[in-house]
């Protein structure tokens, strides 16, 4: 199992759901692609639990507003 962060590009809000640039989360995950397998769990997740925000119902659960770094 490895260590990831995934780290918001930009400010925006979408849904209702503010997401300020650099809120980041470190999380582990089984997979190599977070955001790609098994529907993002692992980064929705972690992101509800440090933040209390759905990323999902936001509509940025993607790397084109979340850059996902291995870092372990």
């Amino acid at each position: 199992m490895a260590l990831f962060k995934a780290t918001i590009k930009s400010t925006r809000v979408i849904n209702g759901v503010r997401l300020e640039k650099g809120m980041s989360v470190d999380f582990p995950s089984a997979y190599g692609s977070p955001i790609g397998t098994n529907g993002g769990k692992d980064v929705i997740d972690a992101f509800q639990r440090k933040y209390g925000v759905d990323i999902k119902k936001a509509g940025a659960l993607s790397s084109a507003y979340i850059e996902i770094v291995k870092i372990g």
